[in-house]
């Protein structure tokens, strides 16, 4: 199956997600994360259908300390949305595929 997220790295991070012209959901993991894991089937859906509106990328904390400490992730899983590279919201823990459209479409309207 053709994932719709990218995985991106401290080096990759103001190409693929500050300069966008699309809103990000950014999303910090842990291979160790059990919600993680969890919420990961849940990104996916989300980016294959909402491909039009938003990018979703994926940032592995481990491999990643630049853009973690960057954006203050004290825990994971860690979504944020990101528009125009600035930080529009975030949410903390793993949570349903409504929860996280409502909650990104919310900020979205919001700004």
């Amino acid at each position: 199956m053709e994932s719709h997220i990218v995985n991106v790295t401290d080096a990759t991070f103001e190409q693929e997600v500050l300069d966008s012209e699309r809103p990000v959901v950014v999303n910090f993991w842990a291979t160790w994360c059990g919600p993680c894991k969890r919420m990961a089937p849940i990104l996916e859906e989300f980016a294959a259908e909402n491909r039009g509106e938003f990018v979703v990328v994926r940032v592995n904390i481990d491999e990643n300390p630049f853009t973690v400490r960057e954006y203050g992730v004290m825990g994971v899983p860690t979504t944020v949305l990101v528009r125009e590279g600035a930080e529009l919201g975030r949410i903390v823990g793993a949570v349903p595929k409504k929860v996280l459209h409502e909650s990104l479409t919310a900020e979205l309207d919001r700004k």
